[in-house]
């Protein structure tokens, strides 16, 4: 396997193609819908391609339609990106070739979904007893059916001015340890791969780098999730320094997993694109190259 440019990996029984295992439509926390995000993937040149939104596979239905109905040149993955609980940190763990029609990943979706309401819920009255009414309406309505997440009601105070960027609003009101946080309900990184191993696919930590562990830390989550039987790590993101994605895939040989890659996409930016900075070193097993 050789690797020459973003995302671009060459095998000698294999084509040139290019990937990206980790994108975000308005079905969750990203900004364009389906359709939108489906055809910035063809023209950047994308061949195989996974939505994981977070706790949902809905766009999976309409992207396969989009890519039909244009005959669009690519392969679409269908993934989900689900949120667990890990030593009281927040860790997200992605599901990539899962069958979108499993009962076990349909029951743990529901699971997530109430759980993100509920949560949705104590985070708007936070915010109100904080000075700031009807965010959960306003959040709704930015999540245009989806799924509401935190990045919604960062939306909604970097919309009304309250802040003036969205991370701020994490800093200040709906980060840890602020005013208006919840404390997540989610699922265990042990339920999470069982569920994602029952709907045929495969399991991956996704953006290691962006958990704020040290690497003490990195390496004992890396240890637990090899224990329940995950598969991969991402070892390539468009935000990660040189530094970062050394010790990514350093750890990813030391501990025997495959490799994945994809640019966490959500929206157009300065500092992501869909399948920058992917390439992945000639001696790493990608995670792509074992279905079928």
């Amino acid at each position: 396997m050789k690797s020459t440019v973003s995302g671009e990996i060459t095998d000698k029984s294999y084509k040139s193609i290019r990937v990206d295992f980790h994108s975000h439509t308005n079905c969750s926390d990203g900004r364009l819908t389906p359709g939108e995000l489906l055809d910035r993937a063809s023209n950047h040149q994308i061949e195989q391609f996974a939505i994981t939104d977070h706790d949902t596979v809905a766009a999976f239905s309409v992207a396969k339609q989009h890519i039909e109905e244009k005959n669009l040149n690519i392969r679409l993955i269908c993934g989900i990106e689900i949120s667990t609980m890990w030593q009281n940190h927040e860790i997200h763990v992605v599901g990539l070739n899962v069958d979108e029609n499993n009962q076990a990943l349909i029951e743990l979706i529901r699971a997530q979904q109430q759980a993100r309401e509920s949560r949705a819920l104590l985070m708007a009255e936070k915010l109100t007893k904080a000075g700031f009414d009807n965010c959960y309406a306003d959040a709704k309505e930015l999540a245009q059916g989806g799924t509401i997440t935190r990045a919604h009601f960062a939306r909604v105070l970097f919309n009304r001015g309250i802040v003036s960027t969205m991370q701020k609003a994490f800093d200040k009101y709906i980060g840890k340890g602020n005013r208006a946080y919840v404390k997540p309900l989610w699922c265990s990184i042990e339920q999470a791969i069982d569920v994602i191993k029952q709907a045929g696919g495969q399991s991956v930590i996704a953006h290691p780098m962006k958990y704020d562990l040290s690497t003490k830390w990195i390496r004992r989550l890396i240890i637990d999730f090899v224990e329940a039987q995950g598969d991969a790590m991402e070892v390539a993101s468009p935000q990660m320094s040189s530094q970062q994605k050394q010790l990514s895939v350093e750890l990813c040989k030391q501990y025997g997993l495959k490799a994945s890659v994809g640019s966490d996409f959500h929206f157009p930016g300065r500092w992501t694109e869909l399948g920058r900075n992917l390439s992945v070193p000639d001696d790493l097993d990608v995670v792509w190259q074992h279905w079928n």
